[in-house]
């Protein structure tokens, strides 16, 4: 029962706090005990220098007191879902990416997420077994009028593979092959405008005016309450509801004035598309759109409601078929991996947790059901819902009137 999912409810991410000359920690390495909701101390010593070197002298490291890293612990989710583990790892790892984000502007942070750094070194300093558990994301927690220029994303080196590994060991592999040794610049490589790649239908705008949420007095509750929910009804949500999720995911500079952060941190969001299966939404017909998150509108890609093909897509699950609204977000692979190398696979998918965890919140606060779905058939999800096959879907949230209390 906790503020963000997980797939299976395994939680593979383990946080660690690196605390150097902060009020209040001794220096060390901690280890968040979320059963107790505690610190403990696993090493003594101030190991900041170690972290500068590890991410390239980041300026935000050289300043800073107080930073988290984030590690995956592989066979919590590989015993159940084998290879496929792996993004939903880097998945469950962009949900707390994504709460650590909330919570911490309105605590007079600037969560500066960091993906670039020489992974060996990283877990060389927390002494894990790589074999078990590795470094995946970096946050320091600076000063609000702080913040430098550096990179979020760093590419790993690109290699070509010559061998093809076993099922049961690729999850491993490509995290490794994934790693970063020294500092390289990002290529500068344009991702296409796929609206205009693709010369999707007419816009439908949404509302103008952005839901008044009230944060200042809702935010820590809500995320406290955040649970899957585990039935929909099958009744309508209306086009306001809508809205009002899309522009706290996509739009948060529209919550400034709410004490959120107008512009939280992501790896590289031009990687991530958005798009929509509209199932009864009232005010929205039926069909699959594209939403783009520019210009706060959806441009409908096919008119069809899908219910009985996302119920098979989402291999026969409920949540897909009774669902009101269910929001796809993808990428075009080829283009990521020839930008970012294999690291472009980490940081897609804790890009997509991170929008997934705002959805939820969203949701949760609208007093509306919502549940992310990382099982699907990646092979025919575009076919039928029209996406161009050149973007991968990468994870679904589903959102509906929730059918009963009991969540998980």
């Amino acid at each position: 029962m906790r503020s963000s999912p997980s797939a299976g409810g395994l939680y593979p991410t383990e946080i660690y706090i690196l605390a150097s000359n902060y009020k209040g920690l001794e220096d060390g390495i901690y280890n968040y005990q979320a059963q107790k909701h505690g610190l403990v101390l696993i090493q003594k010593n101030n190991v900041k220098s170690k972290l500068l070197e590890a991410t390239f002298n980041h300026p935000e490291i050289e300043c800073g007191n107080l930073f988290l890293i984030l590690t995956g612990v592989f066979f919590r989710s590989s015993w159940r879902y084998q290879d496929r583990a792996y993004r939903r790892i880097c998945l469950d790892t962009g949900h707390i990416l994504g709460n650590i984000d909330l919570v911490s502007f309105p605590s007079n942070f600037k969560a500066v997420l960091i993906g670039g750094f020489n992974d060996k070194l990283i877990n060389e300093t927390l002494c894990l077994d790589e074999d078990e558990e590795q470094a995946l994301a970096i946050i320091s927690l600076s000063k609000k009028e702080t913040i430098s220029e550096f990179p979020c994303a760093l590419p790993s080196k690109l290699e070509p593979q010559n061998t093809k590994t076993p099922e049961g060991m690729r999850l491993l592999q490509l995290h490794n092959r994934s790693k970063i040794e020294n500092y390289v610049k990002v290529p500068n490589i344009n991702i296409p405008d796929i609206e205009e790649k693709f010369k999707f239908s007419s816009k439908t705008l949404l509302e103008e005016e952005p839901h008044s949420f009230q944060w200042n007095k809702t935010l820590l509750p809500t995320i406290l309450k955040r649970r899957s929910t585990r039935a929909f009804t099958g009744g309508p949500l209306t086009k306001e509801e809508l809205n009002a999720i899309l522009d706290f995911t996509y739009h948060p500079e529209l919550f400034y004035a709410d004490g959120l952060d107008p512009s939280p941190m992501y790896f590289d969001l031009s990687l991530v598309e958005t798009f929509v299966a509209i199932n009864d939404v009232d005010g929205l017909e039926d069909g699959c759109y594209y939403y783009s998150k520019k210009g706060r509108y959806l441009r409908q890609v096919r008119f069809k409601n899908f219910r009985d093909d996302i119920y098979y897509l989402c291999l026969g699950q409920e949540l897909g078929y009774k669902a009101s609204a269910i929001i796809f977000h993808t990428c075009d692979l080829p283009k990521s991996i020839f930008k970012y190398g294999e690291r472009a696979y980490r940081y897609i998918h804790m890009d997509a947790g991170h929008l997934g965890q705002r959805i939820n919140i969203a949701a949760i606060n609208l007093n509306l059901g919502v549940s992310g779905i990382g099982g699907f058939f990646d092979d025919t999800v575009n076919d039928v819902l029209g996406i161009p096959e050149d973007e991968a879907v990468v994870y679904i949230t589903t959102l509906g009137i929730p059918a009963k209390t009991i969540s998980q």
